[in-house]
């Protein structure tokens, strides 16, 4: 089992947890779509070779985003990273993914 957490623009969050949950990600037991949300504010600054879906380069920006956290079974992880990289709307996607030991 992992946990799967994400950075998303909170307009954004919807369409991108329905890909990764589209996976198969995000079920505990007899449940579906299951995650943990906290609000924060992203930060980063566009360097000049980007292709930025908000701001500009070399403008640093402050975004309302999401941190979108989710189990995801073994078999089933590289699917939902595929998944979350490709529904985000961001040029680098910046998420973690670690592996939990079952007690």
């Amino acid at each position: 089992m992992y946990k799967l957490a994400f950075f998303v623009p909170e307009n954004d969050a919807e369409h991108v947890k329905e890909a990764v949950f589209a996976t198969g990600a995000g079920r505990i037991g007899d449940y579906e779509a299951c995650c943990f949300e906290t609000r924060g504010t992203g930060q980063f600054r566009p360097l000049a070779s980007a292709n930025p879906h908000i701001g500009t380069c070399g403008t640093l920006e402050r975004v309302a985003e999401l941190k979108i956290e989710l189990v995801c079974d073994d078999s089933l992880i590289a699917a939902a990273v595929a998944a979350l990289r490709e529904a985000h709307p961001y040029e680098e996607v910046a998420f973690d993914c670690w592996r939990l030991e079952t007690f």
